[in-house]
């Protein structure tokens, strides 16, 4: 990796602040997976260490995701045993692996957007679902099993919202409180004053002290141990490395843990190159990362945590926006935030064992509004059928599955099904009104200063996003553009929005004189893309 002085002094407090962001997520994700706490944060070291030193992407940040947590706590569940999970985590890292190798980088071009929102609006709602008994202090049923707002499965009915029948007011007072300083801090006077302190770790230390003075004065209120976060603390060094687990490897002669590893790759890898692409369009330097290398980064990543009992790894937008933010130049920032990690394992355990469990639920709850806001709904319905349509289909689907457990036979494999019926759903919706029109373009023969013309078709789907992204990635600099959609009845959102990136972002950066025809009058775009329409 290389550096210089000149970067390490942006690098060194930007690796600070989004270690400040990850810690709290990294044991946040891991309780919203099921899986030991110690297990989130291997993966925000191996994600930090490991993939930041292989990755290209200077600003990219990987750890545990939001995204994964509902997949993860359905594979735990269903195959019953962590180290054979591990294994499928070791599988997905070799598929990611092989997926780079092989230039598979573009895949989530073929993926509908509407499809992509709709998995990350139904991963909201299942994080708010399976938080809310930690938020109110009743987690488990009187035989010790983890409790569920709504429990899965039918023949557990009579447990229906049971957390909310059996409240401890300490706890969701942590909570409560916890919820109010991070909305607090995102009102613009609090982030003015202090852009670099996440809302969320101040959260996790106020809860803190708010439960060691109950405790003091001997109060009722405060959260009893099985409420609070659990890091093994290690007396030496090999004590230490004996909390790491390995995986059973027995798991790859098992037809669920190789399926469950196809998922988690799948998921992991659309999440992953999602990320990459907006973190990307937000990078000050206009750097492109290359999605193939970002594969096999995280392939690598996902392959050493898998070994040694880490959750599932992502490029994590929200780490990666805070990077930036924070006004880091390289990656080096990512892997200063790894080293910070294991510091914080190995040095003060003690002290992340004293953090509320409400607190984190607390941090899961906003971040599964956030993902799943009512006026999302609202706004992809307003964007036309063909994008509310794929959408609410993989969210119906994927709550059935996982959340209300219609469908006990393939449960918690609701994630995978949910995308695959949205996908269905996709090409239902442009099949009907595309039966008989397919998208074409023409591109002139020209010189240095001749003016390229491209035609859109009567109908342009997400299907035709991966060509038409290549061939205006492709425009050479220097010239004249004309995307000409005078015979066009429809264009897909993505495109637009494909092209708006273009005309915005891409083309200032070729020096390419970009006119748009047709746009105005058939669209009523003008004032969203500033079109002036060329006629």
């Amino acid at each position: 990796m290389q550096f210089s002085t000149k970067t390490l002094k942006h690098d060194l407090p930007s690796g600070l602040v989004v270690f400040l962001v990850a810690l709290p997520l990294c044991l946040g994700i891991a309780l919203a997976s099921g899986a030991p706490l110690f297990s989130g944060l291997i993966s925000g070291i191996v994600g930090g260490v490991v993939i930041g030193s292989l990755s290209n992407s200077q600003l990219s940040v990987s750890g545990p995701a939001a995204g994964l947590a509902a997949l993860v706590f359905g594979a735990i569940t269903s195959i019953g045993n962590f180290p054979l999970f591990l294994c499928a985590v070791l599988v997905a890292g070799i598929l990611q692996i092989l997926l780079g190798l092989a230039k598979l980088g573009g895949i989530a071009n073929y993926i509908p957007s509407s499809v992509i929102k709709g998995m990350l609006t139904s991963i909201g709602i299942l994080i708010i679902a399976k938080q809310i008994p930690h938020a109110f202090g009743y987690d488990k049923d009187e035989k010790g099993n983890m409790t569920e707002l709504l429990p899965y499965g039918n023949e557990n009915m009579h447990e229906l919202l049971q957390p909310l029948q059996h409240i401890e007011v300490g706890i969701t007072i942590i909570c409560a409180v916890s919820i109010g300083i991070m909305l607090l801090w995102e009102k613009p006077f609090i982030k003015k004053r202090l852009p670099l302190v996440p809302g969320a770790l101040v959260a996790v230390i106020v809860a803190v002290l708010i439960n060691v003075v109950w405790e003091s004065m001997g109060s009722k209120l405060a959260a009893e141990n099985e409420h609070l976060v659990k890091i093994p603390i290690a007396n030496s060094v090999g004590e230490f490395f004996g909390f790491f687990t390995l995986p059973d490897f027995n798991g790859f002669l098992d037809g669920k843990v190789i399926m469950y590893g196809v998922f988690i790759a799948i998921i992991a890898s659309l999440e992953t190159l999602l990320s990459i692409e907006a973190i990307d369009n937000i990078d000050p330097q206009r750097r492109v990362t290359n999605t193939n290398r970002e594969l096999f980064s995280q392939g690598i990543g996902n392959a050493v945590a898998g070994l040694i009992g880490g959750l599932p790894i992502t490029s994590v937008i929200v780490r990666s926006s805070a990077n930036a933010n924070a006004g880091a130049k390289t990656r080096l920032s990512a892997v200063i935030h790894g080293v910070l990690l294991f510091g914080c394992v190995v040095a003060i355990p003690f002290l992340l064992n004293k953090i509320p469990l409400s607190a984190l639920a607390a941090i899961l709850l906003l971040t599964g509004y956030k993902l799943a806001k009512p006026s999302f709904f609202k706004q992809m319905f307003s964007n036309g059928k063909y994008q509310f349509i794929p959408f609410i289909v993989t969210v119906v689907v994927i709550l059935a599955i996982d959340l209300f457990g219609i469908f006990p036979a393939v449960g918690g494999k609701g994630l995978v099904i949910g995308v695959g019926a949205g996908i269905i759903a996709a090409f239902g919706a442009i099949l009907h009104g595309n039966l008989k029109n397919s998208y074409f373009f023409h591109e002139s023969k020209h010189h240095q200063g001749d003016t390229i013309n491209i035609y859109l078709s009567e109908e342009v789907s997400f299907l035709n996003k991966a060509a038409i992204r290549q061939t205006l990635d492709n425009m050479p600099a220097n010239t004249k553009v004309v995307i000409d959609a005078s015979k066009s009845s429809y264009i897909d959102f993505d495109v637009l929005e494909l092209i708006k990136e273009f005309r915005d972002i891409k083309a200032p950066l070729k020096n390419i004189d970009l006119q748009l025809k047709g746009f105005k009058e058939k669209y009523q775009i003008e004032n969203e893309l500033n079109v002036q329409s060329v006629h």
